[in-house]
């Protein structure tokens, strides 16, 4: 059965973002016409979907992010006849849902808006007053929107069934890869870790401190039957020089940025396991989200390791995916190192185990945007199931 062409308008944080583009592509696969409307860090680039650019924007910059609410949406009723074709609105973050219910207000329309949340800012959590009054002003747009889309359950149980508990309808769509995309297939055999010899590999979005100390420990510690490999975007408020902090460890490499998805086959297919933990935003964020890398490492045959407690720690116990470390992590963490070079046979029996899950564990399918229309809209199929995933909160 073909999907209508209906329109989707996203309004995303970030037209540059890797994650923006993946979500936008996502949709056209599932059959939307998509026009972005966003910002962008750094100069103009091409993006794979029709784009209305509304100007720069910097990282941890909150005053100027704000501003932009208001001059964005300035800029963006200047194009009330594409605004009016628009069956969706889907809003990426929260200053992004700002500016898309301000644009449908001026705009006087009614049409459904998706607040798409895929991480829980620091900001929002906790008892002090300025988290307190970002809170009531995300809580009246979470009950303006018509479905709040979450990247974990965790995100839905923590945070907006704590707060806004009956206020809003949501959709669970994880960080897999979209179907459709240039990563290849899934590997028919693996290649079996080494007796004595382990490759872990750190990749993505490098923004946890406590992660680059606890990986440059184990480098020292294992300078010889340990390689650990790098790859992907430093955060620079965090680690400002990568290359400059692991000069002096010959079996630790940072090899730079990589194309995903066209690269994920080569540099998942170079390691024994992947470092899933993080402490960006301990005991909030950091406990609740869904990695990238363990959907991506999962397609590729390659097990994670995560701290016990997080929510990738439970995706990774329910799924058979990867090796969980107990508390304290800085003692555990070398323990099960050295046991695996003794012994590499717990992650040939994980590789096993990922092999044999269906490949929608990490591949999403287009099906899923399609439900997310029709949740947002109140499209109601009479004979389909109620799958696990929707809920009204």
């Amino acid at each position: 059965m073909s999907v209508t062409k209906r329109h989707i308008i996203y309004f995303g944080h970030n037209a540059k973002d890797a994650a923006v583009r993946r979500r936008a592509i996502a949709m056209q696969r599932a059959g939307f016409e998509v026009t972005g409307i966003m910002p962008r860090r750094g100069s103009p680039a091409a993006v794979p979907f029709t784009w209305i650019d509304l100007g720069q924007t910097h990282d941890n910059d909150y005053l100027q992010r704000i501003q932009s609410i208001f001059s964005g949406t300035d800029h963006t009723m200047t194009h009330r006849e594409l605004l009016q074709s628009a069956d969706l609105f889907v809003a990426r973050n929260l200053d992004m849902l700002a500016t898309a219910l301000l644009v449908r207000k001026r705009l006087g329309a009614k049409t459904p808006v998706v607040y798409e949340c895929l991480d829980v800012h620091h900001k929002l959590a906790g008892g002090s007053i300025p988290s307190r009054l970002l809170r009531l002003l995300e809580g009246r747009m979470v009950r303006a929107c018509d479905l709040v889309v979450v990247s974990s359950p965790r995100f839905e149980e923590e945070h907006f069934r704590r707060y806004y508990k009956g206020k809003y309808q949501h959709l669970l769509v994880e960080n897999r890869l979209i179907e459709g995309d240039a990563f290849g297939p899934r590997p028919q055999a693996f290649r079996p870790p080494k007796r004595g010899h382990l490759t872990l590999g750190w990749f993505g979005n490098l923004r946890c401190r406590r992660s680059l100390e606890l990986l440059k420990s184990l480098a020292r510690q294992f300078p010889n039957s340990l390689e650990i490999v790098l790859r992907g975007y430093p955060a620079l408020s965090v680690i400002p020089d990568l290359e400059a902090e692991i000069a002096d460890l010959p079996n630790m490499t940072y090899h730079g940025r990589y194309r995903a998805p066209e690269e994920l086959g080569n540099i998942y297919g170079e390691v024994d396991a992947v470092w899933a933990g993080d402490w960006y935003e301990a005991g909030f964020n950091s406990v609740w989200l869904l990695p990238n890398r363990i959907y991506e490492g999962g397609y590729f045959g390659v097990p994670a390791l995560a701290p016990a407690g997080t929510q990738t720690a439970q995706w990774l116990h329910d799924h058979h995916n990867g090796i969980i470390v107990p508390d304290r992590v800085e003692d555990h963490l070398p323990q099960i190192v050295s046991q695996l070079l003794d012994d590499p046979s717990p992650l040939i029996e994980r590789r096993q185990a990922i092999a044999i899950l269906p490949r929608d564990t990490y591949v999403e399918p287009p099906t899923l945007m399609q439900e997310m229309m029709d949740l947002a809209t109140g499209y109601q199929d009479p004979g389909a199931p109620i799958l696990p995933h929707r809920s009204l909160a």
